[in-house]
Order: structure tokens, then C-alpha cells, then sequence
């Protein structure tokens, strides 16, 4: 007989309103341990804002967020990426002008004690030997000591990828990590996050259909800051509600 699936983050009531404008309405989840959970929806309706909810980038109205049952609902961002919950966004955010092993290094530090933290950065071991671990990982050692912004635009996702997981968090939300890249790299992308999905939980956000569809155990579908439907991807290609609202012929 099958374990029922541990839930590591628990969505409920979620609202967040600028104005008079519900951008996330009432809005309830689970994400269970390993895989790939995926937030779809057309534009405006709330995925982003959601996120913000979930990363502590914004406070919601009304609602909770538990993380491996814990309360992180008042948590800032740091809180949260030290209660294991990290992210990565839309736009590439690192040090362009740092080296690759250097920017990985960076992020590494919040493993080492408070104490260390005081030195410089090339005697912070620890550090140290999570970037090293995350350049095999992440296929970047031929990378290691180019500048960040001299990477192409795929490499330089993959190594914020990597810089999300320095800290060995236990989610990492993925916000539309392929956009603007090219099919190869976007090809790339999609494998390295599924593999991702063996050893942490992932919950992405993705405008790529198709890619959503193969990556993912489970899918929810927002629409005008609601979540309109959930379920596995075939049961989401189904979903008469979400045809209509979401994808049209797209799926039929």
C-alpha cells in the first residue's frame, strides 16, 4: 500500500488586493514533497502575486502560509529562505560582474556560522565547497571563472538556478525560468528542472503549455486572481472550465 504524500507547503485563503483589484482571491493549495508542482494561468491572473505571497516578497490580506507545517505566514524573505523556502525570478538577478564561482560563493555563505561570516570571502570553506558542488552539479565548471554577465542567456539561468539551491533549501519557486530563451536552451532547461524534482520540491510558474504538461505531477490553473481548476496534467487538459477560460482550441 502506498504512503499518502507528505505536503511541505500549505496555501490557505490567500488574498492580496491593490485597490479596488482582488490580485489573488482567496486562493487554497497544497504542495506535496518531491516533483514538480506548476502554477498556469494567462496574464493577470495573479501567478506572480502569488509568488510574492509565498516568498514573503508581499504581506497577503488575509490567509496563512505553512512550510513543512510550520507558520511562516509573518516571515520576511530572509526568514523564509532560512526556513528552507527560495526563489528564483522572472529577470536574472546576479552579480554580472562577479565570476561564476564567485556569485555561487556569495550565496553559499548563509551556511557558514555567524562568526565566519566576519572574514573575507576566500576563507569561507564551507562556502566554498557548496559552489564547487553546485558547479558539477549544475554542468558550470568550464564557467568557473567567467563573469557571470558574459554568460549566455540559458547559462546564466542555470546559475541562478544553482545560486537558489546554495543554501539547500526545501522549495525553490521557479518563476518562468525559460522565458526568453531559445528551444535548445529552453530543452535544457526543462531537463535540469525535472531532475531537480528527484531531490527537492519544485513549484514553477510557466507560460511554455507544453512544457508544463511533461514536467509536472500536478497543476493549478488561476484565472482573474482565482484558482480555477487543480490536478494532474491530464486531468487539466480535460478540465472543460479550464478549455474555455485558459486554452481554448489549445487542447482540445
Amino acid at each position: 500500500m502506498n504512503k499518502p504524500s507528505v505536503v511541505i507547503l500549505k496555501a490557505q485563503n490567500l488574498t492580496k488586493r491593490f485597490g479596488g483589484l482582488n490580485a489573488v482571491d482567496d486562493v487554497s493549495f497544497d504542495v506535496h514533497h518531491l516533483g514538480v508542482t506548476s502554477i498556469i494561468g494567462p496574464n493577470g491572473a495573479g501567478k506572480s502575486t502569488l509568488f510574492n505571497l509565498l516568498s514573503g516578497s508581499f504581506k497577503s490580506d488575509t490567509g496563512t502560509v505553512l512550510l513543512d507545517h510550520v507558520n511562516i505566514t509573518s516571515f520576511n524573505p530572509e526568514k523564509r529562505l532560512a526556513a528552507g523556502l527560495a526563489r528564483s525570478f522572472q529577470i536574472t538577478n546576479l552579480f554580472f560582474d562577479l565570476t561564476v564561482i564567485d556569485n555561487l560563493r556569495i550565496a553559499s555563505q548563509a551556511l557558514e556560522s555567524s562568526l565566519q561570516l566576519l572574514y573575507p570571502l576566500k576563507n569561507s570553506q564551507l562556502a566554498l565547497g557548496r559552489a564547487e558542488e553546485l558547479l558539477n552539479e549544475f554542468d558550470l565548471l568550464t564557467s568557473r571563472n567567467q563573469l557571470a554577465g558574459a554568460l549566455s542567456h540559458g547559462q546564466q539561468r542555470r546559475l541562478e538556478i544553482a545560486v537558489t539551491l546554495a543554501t539547500r533549501p526545501k522549495l525553490l519557486l521557479l518563476d518562468e525560468p525559460t522565458q526568453g530563451m531559445s528551444q535548445a536552451d529552453t530543452y535544457d532547461t526543462a531537463q535540469l528542472i525535472k531532475q531537480l524534482g528527484v531531490n527537492i520540491t519544485v513549484l514553477l510558474i510557466e507560460h511554455d503549455v507544453d512544457l508544463v504538461m511533461d514536467l509536472s505531477q500536478h497543476v493549478i490553473v488561476m484565472a482573474q486572481g482565482k484558482k480555477l481548476a487543480e490536478g494532474k496534467p491530464n486531468e487539466i487538459r480535460r478540465n472543460p472550465q479550464v478549455q474555455v477560460a485558459y486554452f481554448g482550441e489549445e487542447l482540445s
